[in-house]
């Protein structure tokens, strides 16, 4: 007996559950991630509650941003999730460092150009950077987003 394909209706809803999975995952590493952060460029150092506090609230905001746009048909994302956990680097860890003194990171022209906002070299350059659990649901979310996107193609073009 044949079992049938899977409808692009049952393509898009697998698609929804792994990016849930993906905003899941981040969402448990997201205040760790923030603070892992401040550490590395501050070994050492003794978070006051504060800034705890602004970092917790920040993760909070990435998260809350990261879900908006997984929520969004991929037809309409204009930038990836990891595009918007590279932007937050840039709000309350950047303030972080920079009360603190931190000096600027070394830089290459490539990271000087494309994140130019990143004075602290924090920007990920992937999922795994972030955290190594965050890299399977994204790879699995890209995945099933590619796929998605070729199907609509497909079966646009085929009618």
């Amino acid at each position: 007996m044949a079992t049938e394909s899977p409808t692009l209706a049952d393509d898009e809803a697998s698609l929804a559950a792994y990016a849930a999975a993906l905003g899941d995952a981040f969402e448990q590493i997201s205040g760790s991630w923030f603070i892992r952060l401040i550490e590395e460029r501050l070994p050492g150092v003794t978070m006051p509650d504060d800034v705890a506090k602004q970092l917790h609230i920040a993760a909070k905001e990435t998260t809350a941003d990261l879900r908006t746009l997984l929520a969004v048909d991929i037809a309409a994302q204009h930038v990836g999730p990891l595009e918007i956990l590279r932007r937050s680097i840039a709000g309350v860890p950047t303030e972080v460092l920079r009360s603190a003194n931190v000096p600027v990171a070394v830089r290459d022209e490539f990271s000087r150009s494309n994140f130019p906002n990143d004075i602290y070299g924090l920007t990920p350059a992937s999922f795994r950077d972030v955290d190594p659990a965050l890299h399977e649901p994204g790879l699995v979310w890209g995945a099933a987003k590619a796929h998605v996107h070729l199907r609509r193609r497909r079966d646009a073009a085929s009618e």
